[in-house]
């Protein structure tokens, strides 16, 4: 059955007796109607706001015809490469072809299957090649570019795949507008806008590409002005100086415009949109979701991971140098009402394949979960580093109260927490860790200390080095309390910029000391929109600008992946 679904075919839409859609929404997803993944948020935000709205997910790109199923969308195209970059999706740190693809049916990245390997499902910076396919379709019709991939390569980026910089993305694209960060608001102003015939140039949340002229005609005085592609290429430690002041501008909230000449061309973003309220993200996530793949797809990995789970916060005030959420989610966490999460939890409980098991509240770090900050003008929303600020308001209880109610409701065996957790913040809440430790993880305990040298933790904007070993101390008190075994998940990346050889000999045998095994690691992958691939391409420190020691190449970095391949599985 496909009648709840947003239609994603020809024969979906005549069922619903529509002869046009409104927009159309393209993504190199297998599409999965949760709000775990970004169309169906987009998707069911804007039907509830009165739009027809189509879905083409993972279409065929060796010619145009999927392009034109549905007709042409009466107000805009609404590309996406899905919920990950595309060269993320593809490739690993190392450019090496992914041989799977947990967004795709049966895993599998190719549209012939594995062996028969002919076109990958996704094609590399797929939000470009959708855009130019939606242009040749019908030329006349508004492109809109959104999600990760088109929100972390809005300005002069880093291309791992191509080891090389390239300009915006909406450049590339010759799209219309692109919306950056958590986009329910800009578009639906767009929309708005298009329904009305107005123009959508001003639209917060979103970048335009200006001709000269049109950028002299502006109001952009009062701006950020970025040193030019020209000026970067030329001087790769301005690329460095670049990502550090739209790291600043990106966490201290501001409404100036951010402006960038780049090929004869000026990109510039409009102020942001504000972040969602509590009651708003709660509106969003009660929509009419079927929770379900569609029938087009079928055993898709990450519909199978998180088809159990909720998402409770949005935002990360961390701000760890190698991960884009802050710049992407923004540094403002909100959290969703008590009251949504838990009805969330019992619509979950009435699905049929549920067995008892709620198997993640999370997001991006489980426990920021209800806090708020006590500095109302705080421009740094930095509240994690180098220890938590004194501002940040932790709310144990609220946290506490959440679990109990959603392990209350009838048919619920098991809540887990699978997401992250902050171990600074777990030491600052050992009310919380107990309960945690007592009954809510999934048999491990998921932490990310990322490494445990000084150097490499300042260079990854991360805790004090003594953070772990506390913290390992206070859970395994704990457990022994509670005649838990604990079994610990730890996180670790090797080859970050800064990291040593040295570094990594040193974490390896620390884990030893700590009686930790090194399960889960992975060398660094330099992603858009962080500084730490900032670092990477200058080779400079993030905060004395002065050289810095930076792995490179496959043999550099998987010496020091070694390291930690030798200590697997040893406690």
């Amino acid at each position: 059955m496909t009648r709840n679904f947003l239609p994603a075919g020809k024969q979906e839409m005549a069922d619903r007796g529509w002869d046009y859609v409104d927009i159309i929404l393209v993504t190199g997803d297998a599409y999965i109607d949760h709000p775990s993944f970004g169309v169906a948020l987009i998707g069911r935000w804007l039907e509830h706001h009165g739009y027809r709205v189509a879905v083409l997910a993972q279409p065929r790109y060796d010619s145009v015809d999927s392009f034109k199923i549905f007709g042409p969308p009466r107000l805009f195209w609404g590309i996406t490469a899905g919920n990950l970059d595309s060269i993320v999706a593809n490739y690993t740190g190392n450019a090496r072809v992914r041989e799977d693809d947990s967004y795709s049916a049966h895993g599998n990245p190719y549209f012939g299957g594995k062996r028969v390997k002919v076109e990958r499902r996704r094609p590399d910076r797929a939000v470009i090649r959708y855009a130019n396919l939606a242009r040749r379709a019908y030329k006349d019709v508004p492109i809109v570019l959104g999600g990760l991939e088109a929100s972390l390569r809005r300005f002069v980026h880093y291309d791992y795949k191509q080891d090389n910089l390239r300009g915006s993305i909406l450049t590339d694209a010759k799209a219309d507008i692109l919306v950056y960060g958590m986009g329910e608001r800009a578009v639906l102003d767009i929309a708005r806008q298009l329904k009305a015939k107005k123009a959508v140039n001003n639209i917060p949340g979103c970048c335009v590409r200006l001709s000269p002229k049109e950028r002299e005609d502006g109001s952009y005085h009062d701006c950020l002005l970025l040193d030019s592609w020209k000026e970067i290429n030329i001087d790769k430690s301005r690329f460095l100086k670049t990502e550090l002041a739209l790291d600043r501008h990106s966490r201290s909230l501001s409404t100036r415009y951010v402006l960038q000449e780049q090929q004869g061309a000026w990109i510039v973003q409009n102020p942001p949109q504000p972040p969602l309220t509590t009651v708003e993200l709660d509106r969003l996530y009660s929509l009419p979701y079927v929770r379900a793949v569609h029938p087009a797809a079928a055993d898709v990995p990450a519909w199978n991971m998180i088809c159990h789970s909720i998402t409770i916060v949005r935002g990360c005030s961390g701000n760890c140098s190698f991960c884009a959420i802050s710049r992407h989610q923004g540094p403002v966490v909100v959290s969703r009402s008590r009251k949504s999460i838990v009805n969330e939890a019992k619509t979950i409980s009435r699905m049929a394949d549920f067995k008892g098991t709620i198997t993640d509240l999370g997001g991006p770090t489980a426990n920021l979960y209800g806090t708020s900050c006590a500095k109302k003008s705080c421009q740094r929303h930095d509240c994690l580093y180098p220890q938590a600020c004194p501002g940040l308001k932790v709310n144990e209880a609220k946290f506490i109260q959440l679990l109990k109610d959603v392990a209350a409701i009838k048919g619920v065996k098991n809540v887990y927490i699978s997401s992250g957790l902050r171990m600074e913040l777990l030491l600052k809440t050992p009310g919380l860790l107990k309960v945690l430790l007592d009954r809510h993880v999934p048999g491990m305990l998921k932490i990310a200390p990322e490494h445990t040298e000084e150097n490499v933790l300042r260079l990854m904007h991360k805790q004090k080095p003594d953070v772990l070993p506390r913290f390992l101390a206070a859970a395994r008190k704990l457990a022994a309390r509670l005649r838990k075994k604990i079994i610990f998940n730890p996180y670790f990346i090797s080859a970050h910029p800064g990291c040593t050889m040295s570094d990594m000999q040193t974490l390896a045998e620390n884990l030893q000391k700590l009686k930790l095994p090194a399960r889960q690691f992975q060398d660094f992958t330099p992603t858009p929109g962080t500084l730490a691939t900032a670092m990477y391409v200058s080779g400079l420190d993030r905060d004395t600008l002065e050289p810095l020691f930076t792995a490179r190449g496959v043999t550099e970095r998987r010496r020091q992946r070694k390291a930690l391949e030798n200590r697997r599985g040893k406690k």
